[in-house]
């Protein structure tokens, strides 16, 4: 593939351009050269280039004011600002501003290549998940379910952190809530690696018991327990020389995670019953909906994996931080949902965008894909109307009925119990305590569980409670057995 890079020196420009062939000699490279800004402008809107020099000793325009006609022009280009004439500090600005990085001028031939091969890598990672402010210049072929869009500054960020750390080894810790995309991320993460050609597996912590989790990430030796027949292989050995995720690592035990502790340490581990060590080479990332400091202050989480996951962290903004994302995350999903159910949709009415742009997504970029791809399977014409949008969604319901305060609790169960506590009579022995909170207990997990469609991790972060105390309290009170009975009439 040819790559553009676009050099605006008048001064430095011929001995760039050699040092760019130098430094990328397996690279297809068209190189164009300015000392003429509104020229460099032009040359960005009709080459597109992946990385641009800019010498901020330049006259005519501030290094702030090109950045910015740059990146209006081509969101996704990286940037390096150059200088030779003492403005250090008016170029490290513009690194504020969005510049991928800066140069003094003559530069250290060994920096050079560095910064300028995590430019274009920046520039590769953006691209390639689509971080763009609009999708009517692409073709509907190019998108699929593993597409990650863009435009927001927070996005913009992360872009450039995952350009740089994408191709070494450093164990990542992925933040954020649920339906903002981890998975995602993680993927985008390890296919910009050198490790891309070795296995990716993603493994959902939360989905499964302790004792399967731990002979699914170390695997077991022949008779280590009940039905284990034969020997298996991990996880951590199946991918060797590649990379891990371990979504919901907050649900993980204590026993799994000092297991994991060692691999971070010295990548090494025993199958579950052997007494083998067995070395292996695994990139970990890890992702998480969950506080973990907080889970380490509730002795749920040790502090020293803690410490050992986040290393590098990155915090993924949830959807109602990026709003600048929802206009294309709209046509995003319409254009997917649009090839799936064979149908023509151009976009949406005024008043469905004004509705979607005001609701507040605690589901995140999953639960506005669900609301636009229910829209799309039901819509009769080419535009999906608020009628469409709200098909599967109720309305929004006011904000001020979301919460109630702890003293409209109180006077509501006041007016509720007051009638059953004058029934009892003062010389009995009743247990109006117990039946009042095991029925609250049960009717809050109950409802919770219905309101996630039985997913125990969004239902235990709703309440607020751990997952094991959510399993815990589901078995007391036969609640998933409940459930599904209830989907089966």
């Amino acid at each position: 593939m040819n790559y553009h890079f676009l050099i605006v020196d008048g001064r430095h420009g011929n001995d760039l351009s050699s040092k760019l062939r130098d430094a990328l000699p397996d690279y297809d490279l068209t190189i164009l050269v300015t000392a003429d800004c509104q020229e460099a402008l032009h040359l960005a809107s009709t080459h597109h280039p992946s990385v641009i020099f800019f010498d901020m000793c330049l006259p005519g325009i501030n290094g702030i004011d090109f950045l910015s006609a740059a990146k209006k022009i081509d969101h996704a280009v990286s940037v390096i600002m150059t200088t030779s004439c003492g403005n250090v500090s008016d170029t490290i600005e513009t690194i504020k501003h969005g510049a991928f990085d800066y140069l003094t001028m003559p530069t250290n031939i060994d920096l050079f290549k560095q910064v300028v091969r995590k430019a274009l890598e920046c520039n590769i990672l953006n691209r390639r998940i689509r971080y763009l402010h609009s999708t009517k210049d692409l073709d509907r072929s190019e998108h699929g379910e593993d597409v990650m869009i863009g435009s927001s500054p927070k996005m913009m960020e992360i872009w450039k952190l995952i350009g740089k750390i994408a191709d070494n080894d450093a164990t990542i810790l992925i933040e954020g809530e649920s339906g903002t995309g981890k998975e995602l991320l993680a993927k985008a993460i390890y296919s910009h690696s050198s490790r891309n050609t070795k296995p990716f597996l993603a493994i959902n912590c939360a989905a499964m018991p302790e004792a399967l989790l731990e002979s699914e990430l170390f695997g077991h030796e022949k008779g280590a327990f009940t039905d284990a027949h034969q020997r298996r292989i991990g996880k951590f050995e199946h991918c060797n020389g590649g990379t891990i995720l371990l979504d919901e690592i907050s649900e993980m035990s204590m026993i799994s995670q000092s297991k994991l502790l060692r691999v971070l340490e010295n990548q090494e581990f025993e199958r579950v019953g052997g007494n083998t060590t067995i070395k292996t080479n695994v990139r970990v990332i890890a992702s998480t909906n969950a506080n973990l400091m907080d889970a380490v202050l509730k002795k749920t989480f040790r502090l020293d994996l803690y410490h050992r996951l986040k290393g590098v962290t990155i915090n993924l903004p949830p959807l109602r931080e990026r709003p600048e994302d929802i206009t294309i995350l709209i046509d995003l999903f319409c254009r997917i949902f649009s090839v799936r159910y064979g149908k023509r949709i151009q976009g949406v009415s005024a008043r469905a965008s004004d509705y979607l742009h005001k609701c507040p997504w605690n589901g995140n970029i999953r639960e506005l894909k669900n609301a636009i791809g229910s829209a799309v399977a039901t819509a009769q014409g080419e535009i999906l109307r608020l009628e469409d949008i709200l098909q599967g969604k109720p309305e929004m319901p006011d904000p001020r009925m979301n919460v109630m305060e702890p003293n409209e609790y109180y006077a509501y169960f006041v007016k509720l119990l007051e009638p059953r506590v004058e029934a009892y009579h003062p010389d009995s022995i009743g247990n109006l305590y117990q039946q009042v909170c095991q029925g609250l207990e049960k009717a809050s997990i109950e409802l919770a569980l219905k309101k996630n469609g039985n997913n125990q991790v969004l239902t235990a972060k709703m309440l607020g409670i751990s997952r094991n105390t959510l399993r815990n309290r589901i078995d007391r009170y036969s609640l998933e057995q409940g459930s599904e009975q209830r989907s089966l009439t």
